[in-house]
């Protein structure tokens, strides 16, 4: 059972990765957007092209994007499409987490069912041989173990990441949905914008963008 333990471990371990560099808050929601979509629409630059550009920036900017689209169609048109793009937006930023919780659980088991058949083998062989020699017995029970051991070592972090990446979901997704919402009650008159607050934002927003366009 050695060998869907090291495959697991290998799974785990790009999955981890993966989801670490995906799941960066700057990346999927941006704390500076909702300011410059603000400046946007207030400059009277919010246009198809604008719109694409925002929906491809960010997890963020595709949920404002689907509410900006239909801000004229009113409060509650813009409301669903907000839901229903946050709805694919959550999915992607779930993607694999399932996989890893599974991997999480499935070790352990693995490990202890490698320990049974290698305990089932050593005493079949003495069993049959008819003789019982104690250290042969302790040397082959400890080599059985190593199985459970290594499907331990590969749960314990696969199990803290699921929950530590799962965690991380959650309150990105709590960021996007107050971003959201103040969008639909600023689009819609019902909220008060400091427009010179938004521009400062603005500005960060650019620094930022410069910033990872050097590091990539």
């Amino acid at each position: 059972m050695m060998l869907p333990i090291i495959l697991s471990s290998i799974a785990a371990l790009g999955i981890i990765a993966e989801r670490l560099w995906t799941l960066r808050a700057n990346r999927v929601a941006p704390p500076h957007l909702l300011g410059q979509v603000w400046l946007w629409i207030k400059e009277k630059q919010l246009n198809s092209q604008k719109l694409k550009e925002l929906r491809l920036s960010s997890p963020l900017g595709e949920v404002l994007a689907a509410g900006l689209a239909n801000s004229k169609h009113g409060r509650d048109v813009m409301k669903e499409c907000i839901e229903e793009a946050a709805a694919r937006v959550i999915h992607e930023l779930e993607r694999y987490l399932n996989t890893l919780g599974t991997i999480a659980a499935m070790t352990p088991l693995m490990g202890l069912l490698g320990t049974v058949f290698g305990m089932i083998q050593i005493f079949s062989s003495f069993t049959g041989s008819g003789l019982t020699n104690a250290g042969s017995l302790a040397g082959g029970i400890s080599t059985a173990l190593i199985t459970t051991a290594a499907g331990l070592i590969v749960a314990i972090p696969a199990l803290f990441f699921h929950r530590f990446l799962v965690r991380r979901v959650d309150e990105l997704v709590v960021s996007m949905e107050q971003e959201a919402i103040k969008l639909v009650e600023v689009v819609q008159g019902d909220r008060d914008v400091d427009l010179s607050e938004f521009r400062v934002e603005a500005k960060e927003t650019r620094k930022d963008a410069r910033k990872e366009g050097r590091k990539a």
